[in-house]
């Protein structure tokens, strides 16, 4: 079985990321953690993880203590589809992902990538915030 973690480059995916280790050593399961945005003109996307993000990440999953593995997708597909893509084809348990705190204007605005993943994904969804 796998946990699958939504990581995004922002306080709330660093939150997502100790939660999801403690999940997979707790669960004793292959952690797969995921940083998915658009790509193409969206390069400054603040959810994508730079160079040096991405270098640190898997160091830290090396050192985590529980089998586990970073992708990081920029095909031009939104992070919903990469995610729902994963879970369709690998045994996920758990879906684990951050959460930021957002205005109601803002969320009518923007929308939420967040509330698009929950409506969407058929397995467990543990979301978390940033301390």
């Amino acid at each position: 079985m796998t946990i699958l973690l939504a990581y995004v480059a922002r306080p709330e995916g660093e939150a997502a990321l100790e939660k999801g280790i403690e999940m997979a050593k707790l669960r004793n399961e292959f952690l797969l953690v995921v940083n998915a945005t658009a790509g193409g003109s969206g390069a400054d996307d603040p959810a994508r993880a730079s160079v040096l993000e991405v270098e640190r990440l898997e160091q830290r999953l090396a050192t985590c203590g529980v089998p586990a593995e970073f992708k990081q997708f920029v095909r031009g597909r939104s992070a919903l589809e990469e995610i729902e893509e994963l879970v369709q084809t690998r045994q996920v348990s758990l879906l684990v992902m951050g959460l930021r705190r957002r205005s109601p204007v803002g969320k009518l605005i923007l929308g939420s990538m967040a509330q698009d993943i929950l409506m969407t994904i058929e397995c467990p969804i543990l979301v978390v915030k940033a301390a």
